[in-house]
């Protein structure tokens, strides 16, 4: 083959990859954008407060404002000197989680029933601070789903977890490993039961990903994650060469959910 015609079927066989690239990731569902605002708070007065406002206030417009399910949750152990209420809210575009503050404050109805926690004294807020993490679904789970559990809601454990990495690069390894390696399969076909799988695109712990997994018990989630340790896919998984050191640091949190919340 003469090297000009050599040429031309390379470039041909690239405008022919890349347009399949492009295609594919024009087919790929999109995915949904995360908001988790962790309320570090005090007091008793502060937790009855938050708790109004997100149970008559808060819930409440983001289900006028289309979204169907919003997750808050209490850590099982409290620390007194520092207690927290999560709440998770999954928007499909990131121009819908940029603009829901504006939404809100255009909510009448919001605006009178979080009056108590909207126009609070500064010397009398509900919460000493709060922590906002926006995250990105994986493309293995691009969307959240709600668990199917069949204990009472106080009785079931929400698992979330943290994985930190050592740089961007083991982060994105560690995320393949999710999806790629499916990670995610793994957990599906043992009935973790998850909520969400996500990266972190803005946050306090970066590069890190996070995920919560569901369970009817502590117990259910114990026996949960000695399968998982056991299983002959998670210990070819890890037995990878190119996912070795993928995480240097976790966080795992026990959650409760509350009455309210939708997940």
């Amino acid at each position: 083959m003469k090297l000009y015609h050599l040429s031309g079927f390379i470039c041909l066989c690239l405008a022919i990859i890349l347009f399949a690239t492009l295609n594919a990731d024009a087919n790929a569902p999109a995915r949904d954008y995360y908001q988790l605002k962790i309320y570090h708070y005090k007091t008793q007065d502060q937790e009855t407060r938050l708790e109004q406002y997100l149970r008559h206030a808060y819930v409440p417009a983001i289900h006028r404002a289309r979204i169907k399910y919003v997750g808050v949750f209490k850590p099982v152990t409290q620390q007194d000197s520092d207690r927290k209420i999560y709440v998770f809210t999954p928007f499909s575009t990131l121009n819908k989680l940029a603009g829901i503050e504006q939404q809100l404050q255009a909510d009448a109805n919001y605006l009178a029933d979080g009056k108590d926690y909207v126009d609070a004294e500064y010397k009398n807020a509900p919460y000493t601070r709060i922590e906002t993490i926006i995250l990105q679904a994986f493309p293995g789970m691009p969307s959240t789903a709600v668990p199917n559990l069949t204990a009472a809601k106080e009785d079931r454990v929400y698992e979330l977890r943290s994985y930190e990495s050592a740089t961007e690069k083991y982060n994105s390894n560690k995320v393949r490993m999710f999806n790629t390696g499916d990670e995610i399969g793994l957990f599906k076909r043992l009935g973790f039961n998850a909520v969400f799988y996500s990266e972190v695109i803005s946050g306090s712990h970066m590069p890190n990903l996070m995920y919560m997994t569901t369970f009817n018990s502590k117990a259910d989630r114990d026996k949960h994650w000695d399968t998982f340790g056991s299983d002959s896919q998670w210990k070819m998984l890890t037995a990878k060469e190119e996912y070795k050191n993928n995480v240097s640091h976790a966080d795992i949190i026990f959650l409760h959910p509350t009455e309210y919340s939708d997940f």
